[in-house]
C-alpha cells in the first residue's frame, strides 16, 4: 500500500491517516497520530462516536486498576505476554496521567479499581473530543467502512449512500467486536478481512452471562434479585463478587471474571458447574456450629436466616440442591460450596465484550497487518480478552496507542518535524 498525503499552502507534505471506528482504541490512535503531525480523519458508522464507551460509564466508568503491574498483566490469560508489551508503552499509571491531562481527576476505589471523580464517561469523552478537535482531527459520522478499493484505499459509505475512497497512507481499523451491535460494533468486518486472506478467529461472548435451568417457581419469585458477598469458584480460581438472577440464568461482575474459563468449558463439555460460597466470611466449622441451633417450628428459610444470615434467594438456592433434607451435616457443605450448573452462554449481542478476532500472528509488533501494509488493527478486533475491572479498557486504550504509533512511524520518512513519539506514550 502506497503512502498518500495532502499539500498545505506552504507546499509541505502532511501525511494523512484514517481511523475506522470511534471507540476508545480508535480515538487513542487518532490522538497519537495527530500529535505526531499527521492529518487524521475518523470515520464511524454511528451518528456519534464512543457510544459503547458511554454505556460502559453508566454504572461508573472503570478506567483501569491499581494492582501491581506484574499481577495486572496476568488478567489477560494466554495473551498476557503480548498485552504486556502494549502496557510497556501505555501503563495504568499512564492512563491516569492521560485522564489528568484532559482535566479528569481519578480515584482508587475500595476494590482497587480506578474511576473518574465524576464516575461517568461523558465528561471524559467531551474533553477528549475537544482535544482531538484542537489537534485538527476531523470526525465523519454515519460513514460505514465497507472494505478497500483496488489501490488499497479504505472505502466508506456515507449517509447518502455514496461510496467514497479515503486517500490515506495509514489506516487504523478499530471497529470493536460483536457485542452490543446497536451501538456500532456488529462484527461485520470479519468477512471483509477474511476475503483478504487474514485469519480471524471466531468471535465469542466474553464477560457474559450464563443460562441456568431454574425451577420455575423459584425464578418467578426471585427474578432480578442480587446475590451479594459471594465467593465464586471454577477451575481452581476463586473470585469475590455479586450475581444477578435473571429469567434465563445469571449475570454480574462476579461471574464475568470467570466467564472465559466457564465459556470454554461449556463449549467443550456442554455445561460447567460454578461453585458458590454463600458465606465466605465464615469457615466451614463456623457454619456447622451455627446450624446446630435448635430449629423448632421455624421454616427452613427462617432457620437459615437466623443461623447464618441467609436471606432473599439464598435459602431457595440451598433448598433446590438439598431437596427435602434439612440435616445440618447436609446443609453446611452446601452453604460453603453450592453447585450451580450452567448450561450455556448468553448471546454475544448481550455480552460486555468479545473474544476472538484478528489472529495476532497476522500482525507485526506495532499491530500492522502483514498482508495489508499500512493497515493497523486495534481494540476488540484483535484476538485477546480481559475481565471487567479496568483491564478491558486499559487493553483497548493501549492497543490503540500502539497502532497509532505504528502508523506514525510508517510515515516517518515523509512527515514534517514533529513531537518525539516517546512523549505520546504517556499522552500528555
Amino acid at each position: 500500500m502506497t503512502a498518500h498525503w495532502t499539500e498545505e499552502t506552504t507546499g509541505s507534505a502532511i501525511p494523512h491517516a484514517a481511523v475506522i471506528g470511534g471507540g476508545p482504541a480508535g480515538l487513542m490512535a487518532a490522538e497519537v497520530m495527530a500529535k505526531a503531525g499527521l492529518t487524521v480523519d475518523i470515520y464511524d458508522a454511528m451518528p456519534s462516536v464512543g457510544r459503547k464507551f458511554l454505556l460502559a460509564g453508566r454504572g461508573g466508568l472503570n478506567l483501569t486498576h491499581s494492582e501491581p503491574l506484574e499481577r495486572f498483566v496476568t488478567r489477560y490469560g494466554e495473551r498476557a505476554a503480548v498485552v504486556s508489551s502494549w502496557l510497556e508503552r501505555f501503563s495504568p499509571d499512564d492512563m491516569k496521567a492521560w485522564a489528568a491531562g484532559l482535566g479528569i481527576e481519578t480515584f482508587v476505589g475500595s476494590s482497587g479499581r480506578v474511576f473518574p471523580i465524576q464516575m461517568k464517561a461523558s465528561p471524559l469523552l467531551r474533553a477528549w473530543l475537544r482535544q482531538l478537535d484542537g489537534l485538527g482531527v476531523t470526525l465523519h459520522t454515519r460513514h460505514r467502512w465497507i472494505g478497500f478499493d483496488d489501490a488499497g484505499k479504505p472505502l466508506v459509505r456515507n449517509a447518502a449512500g455514496d461510496t467514497v475512497a479515503v486517500d490515506a497512507g495509514a489506516t487504523v481499523l478499530a471497529l470493536g467486536g460483536a457485542s452490543w451491535p446497536k451501538l456500532g460494533s456488529d462484527g461485520s468486518w470479519t468477512g471483509i478481512l477474511a476475503e483478504h486472506g487474514i485469519a480471524v478467529r471466531p468471535l465469542r461472548p466474553a464477560n457474559c452471562g450464563f443460562t441456568v435451568a431454574w425451577d420455575e417457581g423459584f425464578i418467578a419469585k426471585h427474578e432480578g434479585e442480587p446475590l451479594k458477598n459471594l465467593a465464586l469458584s471454577f477451575g481452581g480460581t476463586t473470585m469475590r463478587g455479586e450475581l444477578m438472577l435473571t429469567r434465563s440464568g445469571i449475570e454480574g461482575g462476579g461471574v464475568y471474571a470467570l466467564s472465559a474459563a466457564l465459556r470454554d468449558a461449556i463449549e467443550r463439555d456442554g455445561e460447567a458447574v460454578l461453585t458458590l460460597d454463600l458465606r465466605p466470611q465464615l469457615s466451614g466449622e463456623q457454619v456447622r456450629d451455627r446450624l446446630r441451633r435448635p430449629r423448632g417450628s421455624e421454616s427452613f428459610s427462617n432457620w437459615l436466616r437466623k443461623s447464618v444470615n441467609l436471606t432473599g434467594p439464598l435459602p431457595g438456592l440451598v433448598r433446590g440442591v438439598a431437596g427435602s433434607s434439612t440435616e445440618p451435616s447436609r446443609i453446611a457443605p452446601l452453604i460453603k460450596a453450592l453447585p450451580l450448573r450452567l448450561t450455556g452462554c448468553r448471546p454475544i449481542e448481550r455480552a460486555i465484550s468479545t473474544a476472538g478476532g484478528v489472529d495476532l500472528d497476522e500482525l507485526t509488533p506495532d499491530l500492522m497487518l502483514k498482508r495489508l501494509p499500512g493497515v493497523f488493527v486495534a481494540g476488540e478486533m484483535l484476538d485477546w480478552e480481559a475481565p471487567t475491572g479496568g483491564y478491558l479498557l486499559q487493553g483497548a486504550f493501549a492497543s490503540g496507542l500502539i497502532a497509532g504509533l505504528g502508523a506514525a512511524d510508517l510515515s516517518r520518512s515523509f512527515t514534517l518535524p514533529r513531537q518525539d513519539l516517546a512523549q505520546n506514550s504517556s499522552t500528555s
